[in-house]
Order: C-alpha cells, then sequence, then structure tokens
C-alpha cells in the first residue's frame, strides 16, 4: 500500500482543465446548498445526503476518467453525477420529483443514473454499486470494449460483504475497476475509528493483492494524480486498484442527523482550514494560473446555471398519473 502521491505540478495541467476543474466543483457546492433549501422548504420528497466538503473526490475522480468510462454512485452521489457530465437540471427536477428528471421523478436523490454519461447510477444500499461496478468492469473486459469503471463508496461500505466480495472478484478475474472509497470520517452515527482497527481502509487491498492508495481528499490535483494512476493499471490490463481519500462531510448523514457524534469545534477546523474549493482557487492563484478576476468570472457563471436549473426543476411538470405503471417490473 502507498500513502505517497507525487503532487501534480499545476503547470503540467492545461488551463481549460484547471478552470473546469474548479468550476465543476463550484457548481456542485451550490448545487448541494440549493438542494438543501429545497428540503427545508418541504419541496424534496425522502430524504436526501449532502456532499459538501466533499468536492475534489468526486472531481478529481471524475477529470481522471475518459468519456466512454463508467461510474457506480452512492447515497451521497450528487457531486459524482455532476462531475461524470450528467444533466444538471434533469438531476435537480428528478430530486423534486418532477417528470422531466432523469428518472421521470420516481427515484429521487438516491436513484440518479443517466447511462448516457456513462453514470451507471446511485443507490441507497450501502456498498450496492460495488458488486454492480464488477459486472460492468466484466462487460469491459469479456467484449474488450476498453473502457474503465470506478465505483464510488463511504467508509461505512467498507464492512460490509459486498465489499470484500467485490474486491476478491475484480482481483481473482483482473478486472478493470478502480474502488474509490471517500472516508469522510464517520459512517451514519459514528467514527470510523470505532469501526475499524487499522489506520487506513487502503490496508486492505493486500488481502486481495492489489494495489492500495490513500490520498489527500481535499485536493483535487493529488486526487486526480492518483486516480489517473489507477485508471491507467486498469485500462492496460493490469487489474483494479482500492483508492481511500481522505475527506470529510460538512454536514450531517442526512437532514435528520444531529451530528451528536462530532464536536462543532471539529467542524469549523474543516471548513475554515481544509476547505477543498478554497485552496484550489489560492493553488491556481499562487501559482499565477488563474486571476482572481477569473474566479470572479466562473463563480458568476455558477449562479447563472444555478438559477438555470432551479427555473428548469421548478417549472417542470408532475409526472402524469397515466404513466404510474411505466418502467415497473415484476
Amino acid at each position: 500500500m502507498s500513502s505517497a502521491v507525487n503532487p501534480i505540478d499545476v503547470s503540467a495541467v492545461d488551463q481549460n482543465s484547471l478552470k473546469n476543474m474548479l468550476y465543476q466543483m463550484m457548481l456542485i457546492r451550490r448545487f448541494e446548498e440549493e438542494v438543501e433549501r429545497f428540503f427545508m422548504q418541504g419541496k424534496i420528497p425522502g430524504t436526501m445526503h449532502l456532499c459538501i466538503g466533499q468536492e475534489p473526490t468526486a472531481v478529481g475522480a471524475c477529470s481522471a476518467l475518459e468519456e466512454k468510462d463508467m461510474i457506480a454512485t452512492n447515497h451521497r452521489g450528487h457531486g459524482h453525477s455532476i462531475a461524470k457530465g450528467s444533466d444538471v437540471k434533469k438531476m435537480m427536477a428528478e430530486l423534486l420529483g418532477k417528470a422531466t428528471g432523469h428518472s421521470k421523478g420516481k427515484g429521487g436523490s438516491m436513484h440518479i443514473a443517466d447511462l448516457d454519461v456513462g453514470n451507471l447510477g446511485a443507490t441507497g444500499i450501502v456498498g450496492g454499486g460495488l458488486p454492480l461496478a464488477c459486472g460492468a468492469a466484466f462487460t469491459s473486459k469479456k467484449k474488450n470494449l476498453g473502457y474503465v469503471v470506478l465505483v464510488f463508496f463511504g467508509d461505512g461500505s467498507t464492512n460490509e460483504g459486498s465489499f470484500h466480495e467485490s474486491l476478491n472478484l475484480a482481483s481473482i478475474w483482473n478486472l478493470p475497476v478502480i474502488f474509490f472509497c471517500e472516508n469522510n470520517q464517520y459512517g451514519m452515527s459514528g467514527s470510523i475509528k470505532d469501526m475499524v482497527n487499522i489506520e487506513n481502509i487502503a490496508e486492505r487491498s493486500a488481502s486481495y493483492g492489489i494495489p492500495g492508495e490513500v490520498v489527500d481528499g481535499t485536493n483535487v490535483l493529488d486526487v486526480l494524480n492518483v486516480t489517473k494512476k489507477a485508471v491507467e493499471r486498469a485500462r492496460n490490463g493490469e487489474g483494479p486498484t482500492l483508492i481511500e481519500a481522505k475527506t470529510y462531510r460538512w454536514k450531517g448523514h442526512s437532514r435528520s442527523d444531529a451530528r451528536k457524534y462530532r464536536t462543532r469545534e471539529e467542524e469549523q477546523d474543516w471548513i475554515k482550514n481544509r476547505d477543498g474549493i478554497k485552496f484550489f482557487k489560492n493553488q491556481l492563484l499562487e501559482q499565477g494560473r488563474i486571476t482572481e478576476e477569473e474566479i470572479a468570472e466562473l463563480e458568476k457563471n455558477v449562479e447563472e446555471e444555478i438559477k438555470s436549473i432551479v427555473e428548469f426543476a421548478e417549472n417542470s411538470p408532475e409526472p402524469s398519473i397515466d404513466t404510474l405503471e411505466d418502467d415497473v417490473y415484476a
């Protein structure tokens, strides 16, 4: 297992890519803030799980993928879907239960899928995306299709049977899959330190004879770097990799979570001192790859896009009662 990542010099990344990564992270955060606002207004049915604070993991990982590559995600999957290129207007419409949503308003927050951009979908089942990713990777290998699959999951998934079964299967079949663990320090109501007896989840890769990598999940370029390495291995027929990105969710597990298991001092430390978006902005400014004026322009564009997204979703029609039994299989 490796925990040392050779950092990417921003000078080695083209200007448009750097700006796009920053834009995507800002868009994800604003999207999530609007989702929280809608939920508090009672406009979103069910529940929702915000990824505010985890934007660099989604953008860094997906930036390492090609258009043909696929992702599978989990209940906290809005950022992953946006980073992979899903239509954000349809995403918001789906959360509001509108007919114009990705799943025609029937899936909601935890069931967004967009096969057109290689998004195999989210799931409310903890660890549920892991075996699905193996299936898609097996198809790619068996049919020589050339795509790799990256599956996002949280630290809480790593004690599920599906995690261990999937890593074992991918290892013995040498599948082109990247297991990407977003370790945000806490499961639904407890610290990961109380759930596992090792320092790094990535150490579990050794049990399955595959590489394991630990990366700072607040640094989008470090995430990009380590994921690119894993993608290259998978595409070259060298099999799977387990990546553990150390990150933090600023909000609770869900809106019903009072976060009694962690201190407000800890939360403020992460928010003030380890904000990946703020860090990336400063990194680009210090290395002369962006100006304050360009950042302001990106922020303006994000606000305009968010306004358009909200208007589309709010003005979209409700699903017709005539479609009640469409897409339902028994």
